[in-house]
């Protein structure tokens, strides 16, 4: 459709994470932020998933640019994935331009690929789009928002965002510049809902820095802290800590190296020395060692997951060790994280997280600083996303208490701004992929849901061998990792089963191999739900002689 300007999410609005948004006017589509999600509890069968982006690049002739807001994984995770199907410019600050390069120079794209870096608070236009970054606090460096300015009106996209006067690393939320553009006027608000639930004020860094030095100074043996890779301010906390208490402090964990060399090649981290490799932090004696890990969510590679299963080849905890979650739990994550820490407890290790101890304050705004932005932007309308349902639901509510009418879609739904007045008027498809190696799989496909029903009934494989005829020679084989019990009697029973299933078979079907292989299945899929109730996904390998 010409002629219009509408908010289309293709992820992240009822749900954590996959943060995927377009913004289409007069025909016109612009892209804002491309991250990922784990698969969690929800899908076990899943470890990382993107969004599916096959309606938009269907349209990618008519998309002028992806923007990214920041650096989070949930905002910039999937372009190195996803970006092929789009093939657009790109848009974002100096940091997070610099981690997207080695995003993608790992995935062989960097010389395709067409970054452009746009200074902290600067202004650009792309086609029919008027864009601007105001500057915003986060746990991260360099977040901005980006208010988007066309002729039906502008909209502020704000990312993720807090307001904390001391955010340590970079400035505070530049609160006068979203009150200029409230004087300018804005017609809609696409904001974060993450914290809407809080009461009060989310805190600041600058207080986990005093109590992390408080903290750390006072603790033996060896000591880790697990946080987010990208949080520079929080590194450089833990690092200072570290210092004042006597260790040297190493990394320990991948995108935390790519993390730190963004960092630097920016500028952040100069009063930070350089930290010791996993390689030289053996050499170091407990009491003088500091680790920052990755690990915080229970990702069952990184650092931390492995350290607490003893198989990091460069360092073991336990008795008289610490570690420190300078951390929150992300949705999704709980059963991984809980079982990570049942395993550093069992080893001796004490474990101290956010519940415990002042070590970790959000990067998204309560509803003390929500009511505060809408004071200073003045919306006429609000669109909560970055939340489940409740968070967003909670963020309307309070978004009409301070004046703007507030609309809670999902992802997928076209909500039109103008012209008219605001309404949902088409549904696009949406979708999540998942990653698998190299191959993006969906995750309503056949791979995946075989995956998922193996992994909850297990997997039965039959082997036998057949004459021209079809007469069964020898005794099937029958195998299902998990299901028998050792006596070995269930499965000579299910091989009974099949050789007599196979047997009694019509000639006709018995002389055909698909035919064959298939009334085979079949025998095996009943005969183990009969003495096994229950219904794994079957394999038959068949051999004719």
């Amino acid at each position: 459709m010409t002629g219009d300007l509408a908010f289309i999410p293709l992820g992240g609005t009822g749900e954590i994470g996959l943060n995927f948004n377009v913004y289409r006017c007069d025909g016109a589509l612009l892209a804002v932020d491309l991250g990922l999600g784990f698969g969690g509890s929800e899908h076990p069968e899943v470890e990382v998933m993107v969004p599916d982006p096959a309606w938009l690049a269907e349209r990618r002739d008519k998309l002028v640019g992806l923007v990214i807001t920041h650096a989070h994984e949930d905002h910039v995770g999937a372009v190195a994935h996803i970006w092929p199907k789009l093939r657009c410019p790109i848009y974002a600050s100096p940091f997070t331009a610099s981690v997207l390069r080695r995003k993608l120079g790992e995935a062989g794209l960097l010389q395709q690929a067409e970054i452009n870096v746009i200074p902290l608070g600067g202004r650009w236009k792309l086609g029919v789009f008027d864009l601007e970054f105001l500057r915003v606090a986060h746990s991260i460096v360099e977040p901005q928002a980006l208010a988007i300015r066309t002729r039906h009106g502008t909209i502020l996209h704000t990312g993720d965002w807090k307001l904390d006067p001391n955010p340590l690393i970079g400035p505070p939320t530049d609160e006068a510049a979203f009150g200029r553009l409230g004087d300018e006027g804005v017609l809609a608000m696409v904001c974060d809902s993450t914290n809407a639930m809080v009461e009060g004020h989310s805190g600041s860094e600058a207080e986990v820095r005093r109590n992390l030095a408080a903290l750390i100074k006072g603790l033996k043996g060896r000591v880790a802290v697990s946080c987010f890779s990208t949080n520079l301010a929080r590194i450089e906390s833990i690092a200072l800590a570290g210092r004042a208490a006597g260790r040297e402090v190493a990394l320990f964990g991948r995108s935390l190296r790519n993390a730190d060399a963004s960092a630097r090649e920016c500028g952040y981290l100069r009063s930070i020395p350089p930290f010791l490799s996993e390689d030289d932090a053996e050499d170091v004696p407990d009491d003088k060692l500091l680790v920052i890990c990755t690990g915080s969510q229970g990702e069952p590679r990184s650092a931390l997951t492995k350290i607490a299963a003893d198989t990091h080849p460069h360092i073991s905890l336990g008795e008289g060790d610490t570690v420190i979650y300078s951390s929150r739990m992300i949705p999704g994550n709980e059963r991984a994280i809980l079982r990570v820490q049942d395993e550093l407890s069992r080893a001796g290790v004490r474990v101290m997280t956010a519940d415990d101890h002042m070590v970790h304050v959000s990067g998204h705004p309560a509803r003390d600083e929500l009511k505060r932005l809408y004071q200073l932007v003045r919306p006429k309308f609000a669109i909560p996303v970055h939340g489940e349902w409740r968070h967003m639901n909670e963020h309307a509510n309070l978004a009409e208490t301070l004046g703007a009418i507030a609309y809670v879609i999902e992802d997928g739904d076209v909500l039109r701004f103008a012209p008219g007045k605001p309404d949902v008027v088409e549904s696009v498809p949406v979708g999540r992929l998942a990653i698998d190696g190299d191959r993006l799989l969906r995750l309503d496909g056949d791979v995946l849901a075989a995956r998922k029903k193996m992994l909850m009934n297990g997997v039965i494989v039959a082997s036998f061998v057949v004459d021209g005829s079809g007469k069964v020679l020898g005794k099937p084989q029958i195998s299902g990792p998990g299901l028998f019990d050792e006596t070995g009697e269930e499965p000579g029973q299910i091989a009974a089963d099949l050789a007599r299933a196979v047997t009694e078979l019509p000639g006709n079907l018995k002389r055909e191999d698909g035919l064959l292989r298939e009334a085979a299945r079949t025998a095996v899929r009943k005969a183990v739900g009969r003495r096994l109730r229950k219904r794994p996904s079957v394999e038959v390998h068949l051999m004719r002689v």
